[in-house]
């Protein structure tokens, strides 16, 4: 029954990873561009978790991690571009 309900989630998940897509590339402004990034990070993160979850191992939860700590800086980065138009100082 749980198998069940991770192939649910992982095609809901891979869904809206194919919207995010379609945001990126018919988005009108940058700040668009860059939260259907922070998104699809989050996605894959989640479809990461699940793909662990399905084999049962614990690899992919440390890779999650690093995905997780890359996403965030690189929406800082983003961010700090954004209004300032450079990212080191």
């Amino acid at each position: 029954m749980i198998a069940y309900a991770i192939y649910f989630t992982a095609t809901c998940f891979g869904a809206a990873l194919l919207m995010n897509l379609w945001q990126i590339a018919t988005a009108k402004g940058i700040g668009d561009r860059v939260l259907a990034l922070d998104t699809m990070v989050i996605n894959s993160i989640a479809l990461l978790i699940l793909y662990g979850l399905s084999n049962g191992t614990e690899i992919y939860f440390e890779a999650v991690m690093i995905i997780a700590m890359l996403g965030f800086v690189s929406t800082v980065a983003y961010a700090r571009f954004m209004l300032r138009g450079n990212i080191i100082e």
